[in-house]
């Protein structure tokens, strides 16, 4: 399914941490393309304590085991765009 991460967000529960595994496609400065995949933490502020602690006791693991390498944080899924994306690809030219 092709979506993008403004219509992502709009899936990601407001109060409730989840793990997103994201393939997106990203256009390099000199015009090549690569389709990265992204691992995306939501860990929003005004969860529960316990759930949160739940997912980021698990987190490390999951990303070890899965050998993602792209690996980013949010705390309110506002922060989810296309920019913040391509920002954090920019990173791994």
């Amino acid at each position: 399914m092709n979506i993008s991460p403004d219509e992502l967000k709009m899936e990601l529960p407001e109060r409730q941490p989840r793990f997103v595994v994201y393939s997106y496609k990203y256009v390099h400065d000199d015009g090549r393309v690569s389709y990265p995949l992204c691992f995306i933490f939501s860990s929003p502020v005004g969860c529960k304590p316990e759930q949160q602690m739940m997912y980021a006791g698990s987190k490390n693991r999951l990303v070890q085991t899965a050998e993602l390498t792209k690996v980013f944080e949010i705390r309110t899924t506002d922060d989810l765009t296309e920019a913040w994306l391509q920002e954090k690809l920019a990173f791994f030219r």
